[in-house]
């Protein structure tokens, strides 16, 4: 294992209107170029399943060139725990990962994966400043970074405080959010649980100057694997898809979450965050719209012509294609 210190801290971001922030057509334009888009995952891996999904789905994207996986939410060395043995696994430890805010190492719902794996043990790069992590490592790149956050984000809401100049090298991808449809069949908007669980930090990082895009639950929440597609990444004797089916199967023992049945036998449960690792490199199949979004304390995500607009996937233009490629880009 290595270590790494935390960032200094730089002078502060300028006027927004003198600055260029990377935007979509920006990352986007490094594929035209032959280039990778660097991207920084964030993520509380280790409470639902569709981390681990989003994990090993950009690990075998070859848009995108993981820079950084930083554990967010709390319990964070847990969460880091699963990223890094993971990583091992899959022979990816030239991927550094980092231990963000609030720390902690309690039992969660892959902890049986898990057993017995100190983080110590991990052979790439450790950076128990995360938040530090984050920033050093956008600042370091010569092409903006796409940061891919799956949970709430205080990591963020904490760079953006020790050093908000990162982001004129940085884009924001997010799965955060319901504009529209709501869980399930999707009659109203919900408080969606990664802004539920830190609505500030979310408030603060859609105020910031960078650029803003999300999937929420209008989009997120229909992506479910079954019947042929399932088997096929069932069945895959690929090291990383066996890896996160292990998981998958130790993670169904833990839930009893009131409609959550997950079966690993026969599909998937709802795997919301494989969308925001696609809106890292193509929003191809996705119907976009601009909405200024106001965060609200209680965890809806409401439009509001008085706030900065957010880039949103609000509907599919072809959710099989997407569900093809996912199926695919986990089995390669």
């Amino acid at each position: 294992m290595k270590t790494a210190a935390a960032a200094a801290t730089a002078p502060a971001a300028g006027n927004a209107a003198e600055t260029h922030y990377p935007t979509a057509a920006d990352t986007f334009g490094l594929l035209r170029q032959g280039k990778k888009i660097p991207v920084i995952f964030d993520t509380d891996i280790g409470g639902d399943i569709d981390d681990t999904w989003a994990l090993c789905m950009l690990l075998n994207s070859p848009e995108l060139d993981a820079h950084l996986v930083v554990a967010d939410a709390g319990n964070a060395t847990y969460r880091a725990r699963i990223a890094a043995k993971m990583l091992e696994v899959v022979g990816r430890t030239d991927i550094p990962v980092g231990v963000g805010i609030p720390p902690g190492d309690q039992r969660g719902n892959q902890s049986k994966w898990i057993e017995g794996y100190a983080l110590e043990r991990y052979p790439g790069t450790l950076h128990e400043d995360g938040v530090g992590a984050i920033i050093d490592t956008v600042k370091a790149s010569p092409d903006p970074v796409t940061v891919i956050c799956i949970g709430a984000v205080p990591n963020l809401e904490a760079a953006l405080q020790r050093d908000p100049s990162f982001v004129r090298n940085a884009r924001f991808v997010g799965m955060h959010g319901s504009v529209r449809r709501g869980y399930g069949d999707g009659s109203k908007p919900a408080a969606e649980a990664n802004v539920k669980n830190g609505p500030q930090a979310l408030q603060a990082v859609f105020a910031a100057p960078w650029d803003c895009t999300v999937t929420p639950l209008d989009t997120c929440d229909r992506v479910k694997l079954g019947g042929e597609r399932y088997r096929r990444v069932r069945d895959c004797r690929h090291p990383k898809t066996r890896a996160l089916m292990e998981n998958y199967r130790a993670w169904a023992t833990e839930v009893n979450w009131p409609g959550t049945h997950p079966d690993p036998t026969t599909r998937s449960t709802t795997l919301f965050d494989t969308v925001a690792v696609y809106l890292a490199f193509s929003e191809e199949l996705l119907a976009m719209e601009d909405v200024p979004l106001r965060v609200t304390d209680d965890g809806f995500t409401l439009a509001d012509e008085t706030r900065r607009q957010v880039h949103c996937a609000l509907d599919w233009k072809d959710l099989d294609a997407f569900e093809e490629l996912l199926v695919e880009r986990l089995v390669a």
